[in-house]
């Protein structure tokens, strides 16, 4: 489970900072996925072996919310625009 977390974390990260915001909401939703299989990473690995879970869960956090923020941005800048014209 932490091994797949760390990989849905990562694939999020890169997905929310490479996609500009457009495709913001499936880094978040990737992120959200990587949450629940880090915190279950770190519930079911021995004790003292939950470093890759805890990265894992790290970069899911920041993946959905650097992720969601830009999106909101995206769509806040497309709204002003429309009012605009």
């Amino acid at each position: 489970m932490g091994v797949a977390s760390l990989v849905v974390g990562i694939i999020s990260l890169l997905i929310g900072l490479v996609s500009a915001g457009l495709f913001g909401w499936l880094g978040g939703i990737l992120g959200i996925i990587g949450i629940v299989l880090g915190a279950l990473g770190r519930k079911n690995a021995p004790e003292g072996k939950s470093g890759i879970a805890t990265a894992g869960l790290v970069c899911s956090i920041i993946g959905t919310v650097l992720g969601l923020l830009l999106y909101v941005a995206c769509v806040a800048c497309v709204g002003g625009l429309a009012a605009i014209g």
